[in-house]
């Protein structure tokens, strides 16, 4: 694998049956490591055999060897003979889960960096790796962000292997995979993919290692790591990855035939291929009726375009086509702004980036303390910008009403996009006036007709849909009853995307 160490071509050092020179060599390499813990102790009926357990500090303790299996292991072993005690080790004769033998010192020393323990015995030539309670980690907790009215409040956590459990919890199929990857030359961060084994296409699970094999980093601290490097059209603000940060959104995922890619000490899984479309749907979209469901995909598209376009679009009308509002609603605008020194482009961008500024000051806050500054900042600011003829009270609605239709979009990171979109909707509007939007949304549009997630196109099914003989979009901006959603979505690969049918 790419990872692989590059040094000097020397080949790696077995361990060896002394355990005085296994002993050596793991100090050498964990020098000056304070967290390092090597503890000596004595086997046999007669406590004829010197061992060693090495630990990360964090990971074991005084009390660890009485209740972990390595205390079992270590207990069965002061009651046997010397040649008993090899055969034990060599045949696992307890039953102990998940212990792995290495040859190699520098395999035993990653694997030590697991959270594991390290088992050297003196006269056997394996180190053991036996499963501790591993690093430190947050429980399973509810989610702090996709929050639903309906459904599990469950939330990833930073442990890779909770996380694939929680997945595991809700398909419980001998189909579902998990393909485990280590990326990262120094950090070494466990990635696994997982997928329904009849229902993904290859080629997708093809690409997508493909990607990850293709690029060297030191380190992977977060999948949206993973997710920066691994995606094709870099210079899109549009995310080729959809992410999520619960477990029943991946299910799903999983039974639509698409892969989740999780990250070790990343709670937030990426979901692959993606569209358009599934940005804007939620979990709980199917948890309640269709009716409901369609109402607020569609004020969800309706606010992903005046997430996008709204300022702008004031810009028109009030600095190049007056013509088009109503007298009585002009003459309003005039009087609102009468007194503001400022051109109405000076007003938007000032009120924009105030905004953007009490958005990212309200995150970076602990706790409630973050809410409290949004929504106390925005109104002290407003109405004094207001009161001192800084903006009119129209920007100040304008803006807010963009805001408002910018956490009205489920995803993030896709609102993130039309954040940014918003300011290049201002500078064309206001150069160009209608002709700017119409450049704009033409702009928007083409690029996105362009763009591809592992080869589905991202405005599907609004394009591309006779490919799937239009059933994707029973499950668009207007979400048809459970019973109506007979087929999988295209990312199932043919011949299996049926998963609804009625018994006789």
């Amino acid at each position: 694998m790419f990872q692989k160490n590059k040094g000097s071509g020397k080949s790696e050092q077995q361990v060896s049956s002394s355990l005085a020179e296994n002993k050596a060599a793991f100090q050498q390499i964990f020098s000056d490591c304070a967290d390092i813990k090597m503890r000596d102790m004595f086997v046999g009926d007669q406590q004829q055999i010197a061992c060693m357990a090495a630990y990360i500090e964090v990971t074991g303790g005084s009390a660890m060897f009485e209740k972990s299996l390595v205390g079992r292991l270590l207990n069965d072993l002061c009651r046997c003979g010397r040649q008993e005690v090899y055969r034990r080790l060599e045949q696992n004769a307890l039953g102990l889960s998940d212990v792995t033998p290495y040859t190699s010192i520098m395999d035993a020393a990653i694997g030590m960096l697991t959270g594991d323990i390290i088992l050297f015995v003196d006269g056997y030539d394996k180190a053991l790796k036996i499963p501790d309670k591993g690093y430190p980690g947050t429980g399973v907790k509810d989610t702090s962000s996709e929050k639903v009215i309906r459904g599990s409040n469950e939330g990833f956590t930073e442990s890779i292997k909770a996380n694939t459990a929680l997945i595991r919890k809700r398909i419980r199929s001998p189909k579902v995979k998990i393909r485990e990857k280590i990326l990262g030359v120094r950090s070494r961060t466990n990635v696994d993919l997982i997928y329904m084994e009849d229902l993904i296409c290859p080629q997708v699970l093809e690409e997508i290692e493909r990607r990850l094999e293709q690029f060297e980093i030191d380190g992977i601290l977060d999948s949206g790591i993973v997710e920066q490097l691994s995606e094709e059209n870099w210079y899109s603000p549009f995310p080729q990855f959809q992410t999520t940060l619960r477990p029943d959104r991946a299910a799903m995922a999983v039974l639509e035939g698409r892969i989740v890619l999780l990250s070790d000490n990343s709670p937030v899984a990426l979901i692959l291929p993606t569209d358009y479309n599934s940005f804007l749907k939620t979990s709980d979209d199917y948890y309640n009726r269709w009716e409901i469901a369609s109402l607020e995909r569609w004020l969800r598209y309706i606010a992903s375009f005046f997430a996008m376009t709204l300022p702008g679009m004031y810009l028109v009308v009030s600095n190049f086509h007056t013509q088009i509002l109503p007298t009585t609603l002009l003459l309003s605008f005039a009087a609102a702004r009468e007194g503001v020194p400022f051109p109405g482009v000076v007003e938007i961008l000032l009120m924009e980036v105030s905004f953007e500024l009490l958005r990212e000051a309200g995150i970076r806050m602990p706790g409630n303390l973050g809410s409290t500054i949004g929504i106390v900042g925005g109104l002290i600011i407003g109405q004094a910008a207001v009161e001192a003829n800084l903006v009119s009270p129209i920007v100040v609605i304008v803006v807010a009403f963009t805001a408002l239709c910018s956490f009205a979009i489920p995803n993030e990171e896709f609102a993130t996009a039309f954040r940014l979109l918003k300011f290049f909707f201002i500078a064309m509007c206001a150069w160009l006036g209608f002709f700017g939007f119409l450049v704009g949304m033409l702009t928007v549009l083409i690029h996105l007709s362009h763009l591809t997630s592992f080869g589905i196109p991202y405005l599907m099914p609004f394009v591309a849909a006779d490919l799937h003989e239009y059933q994707d979009e029973r499950d668009s901006m207007v979400r048809l009853p459970l019973f109506a959603l007979k087929r999988r979505p295209i990312y199932t690969r043919r011949g299996a995307r049926i998963r609804y049918r009625r018994k006789k």
